[in-house]
This record gives structure tokens, sequence and C-alpha cells, in this order.
């Protein structure tokens, strides 16, 4: 389970990262070449449609921060895990569950559900 953890969290920092270059190493580390991400807003094939997706929502929600919500949960190559989307010191806006086929070790395919998104965030 470990592993799993571990590739959350890295999962997770990418979304912090506003270094565009140490954030597409950590993607490049993180996803396999054609990965996949997919939720009720967005939709993004590769390396370089994730890195311009994670920007996107970085500029969307500036000085915010995505936080593991819970425990990862992983079966064989499955893993689910929930996370927080809040401004620094304050109460989450979004929050959401996002379920993801591993693939050596690295995340292949993301879908995302939304549980809680502000009005007006669409």
């Amino acid at each position: 389970m470990s592993d799993f953890s571990d590739l959350v969290d890295r999962y997770i920092a990418i979304w912090n990262e506003t270094d565009t270059t140490r954030r597409r190493a950590l993607i490049a580390r993180t996803w396999t070449e054609g990965a996949s991400y997919l939720d009720p807003m967005m939709k993004s094939d590769g390396h370089a449609g994730i890195d311009a997706m994670i920007a996107a929502v970085q500029e969307k929600f500036p000085g915010h921060r995505f936080s593991l919500a819970g425990k990862v949960d992983a079966y064989q190559d499955r893993v689910r895990f929930s996370w927080a989307l809040a401004p620094e010191g304050g109460d989450a806006l979004v929050k959401g569950t996002d379920f993801a086929v591993v693939d050596s070790g690295r995340l292949q395919q993301v879908t995302g559900f939304l549980d809680q998104v502000p009005a007006g965030a669409a």
C-alpha cells in the first residue's frame, strides 16, 4: 500500500507545483506517456495535456492547495482516494474522489468525481 500512497502523494504534489519545470518532471515520473485524465469538467491526454490542465486549474484557483482527504485505498492495479482544494488556512471549496489505473508504478488513467463544487466554478 505504501507504493500507492507514495504515488498519490506525488499526484497531489503535481497539482500544487507552480514551477512549470518541476511540475513537468513530476508528471513524467508519475504518469505514463499515454496517460489520460477525465472528470465532469475537464479531459486531458498525455504529459503535455495534463500539464496544461493543471496550469489552468492553478490559474482559476490562485493561492489554493490540494490535500489528501482520508486514506488511499488500493486493489491490484486500481487506487482510489479523496482530496480537497482550499485556500491557505481556509475551508475546502472543491472536494472530489479520484479512481486511477496504475501501470508499472505510474498513473495510466485517472477518473475524477467532483463531490463539492462552488456555484460558477464550471
